[in-house]
């Protein structure tokens, strides 16, 4: 994607730039995992028992342990790794509960909703390919380097496609499913607690959410359901008279004329399932546009 440099009325293209030794995007990505990713930093180059390294290790705000793997060249085969780092994991979950409580991570860890994230400059055709027919979901960003000290991080892909996987493992019956390595969550089990009126309401604000950006990733989660790019901006959680939701800003970042969102941190901060400081309660159509345009600004926080 190309950058261009506002300065009086008039545009200049930004260069992209190499990554050389100074400017390592595993240690500048670490170095800001919260800011990029919403993910607190666990660990780098984590040791694992087959003698492997995870190049990353985090958990995010939802308690979802997190390996990141960085694809350094052509050749790398980051997905494969970062399957495999996945099924070591989950093998070993006493060794991540310790690294937790030694960072001393307050968060419950959530053993159903593993992440994989691929970070690189670009991918082929056959990364592309790969992650569209595995039955679980990988996450693959896209990351440049701008001259003036610019980086951009967008999400290139992040398809999940069914696929029947019986005649894959008919000769494996013993062993585990790789489907059982993430449970899916999807937005009908999330609409079953609603009334008809708060699900009519629910798809007027998807309908809005998703015109924003035909970029945007809807994915189902255990307690809500998230809209994000790379990461979220919004997280809905339903109820049955009754739409929570959660804006991705930090607090005093969100200018809302209408007072309807309630600051998280104030007067101290409340533990609560989504991400960022603002929640937002609405109940019926005339509070559904007030809400937008909160969504909004968090959309252009995040994106």
């Amino acid at each position: 994607m190309a950058l261009f440099k506002i300065y009086n009325s008039k545009l200049s293209k930004l260069s992209t730039l190499e990554i050389g030794k100074e400017r390592n995007i595993q240690r500048l990505f670490e170095d800001n995992l919260s800011i990029i990713l919403n993910v607190n930093f666990l660990a780098t180059e984590y040791s694992t028992s087959f003698g492997g390294r995870i190049d990353t290790l985090g958990i995010d705000k939802n308690g979802s342990p997190v390996i990141i793997e960085y694809k350094r060249n052509q050749n790398d085969n980051v997905i494969n790794q970062g399957l495999s780092y996945l099924r070591w994991l989950l093998d070993h979950k006493a060794d991540f509960e310790i690294l937790c409580k030694n960072k001393n991570i307050q968060i419950e860890i959530d053993w159903t909703s593993p992440r994989v994230i691929c970070v690189a400059e670009s991918y082929n055709k056959f990364d592309l390919d790969t992650v569209e027919i595995l039955p679980i979901k990988i996450e693959l960003l896209r990351y440049r380097i701008y001259e003036d000290n610019f980086l951009l991080v967008e999400s290139e892909t992040q398809k999940t496609i069914k696929i029947s996987t019986s005649k894959i493992f008919e000769r494996e019956k013993k062993e585990k499913d790789m489907t059982k390595l993430q449970k899916e969550y999807t937005i009908e089990s999330h609409l079953k607690v609603a009334s008809k009126q708060i699900k009519e309401l629910f798809i007027q604000l998807k309908e809005k959410i998703k015109s924003l950006d035909e970029a945007i990733i809807e994915e189902a989660k255990a307690k809500y359901i998230a809209y994000k790019l790379t990461t979220n901006f919004v997280d809905i959680l339903i109820r049955k008279n009754a739409i929570k939701a959660f804006l991705n800003m930090p607090s005093g970042k969100l200018n809302d004329p209408y007072n309807i969102a309630r600051d998280l941190t104030r007067p101290k901060s409340i533990g609560h399932w989504g991400n960022g400081d603002y929640e937002v309660l609405i109940k019926n159509q005339d509070q559904l546009n007030k809400l937008f345009e909160l969504i909004k600004q968090s959309y252009n926080y995040n994106k």
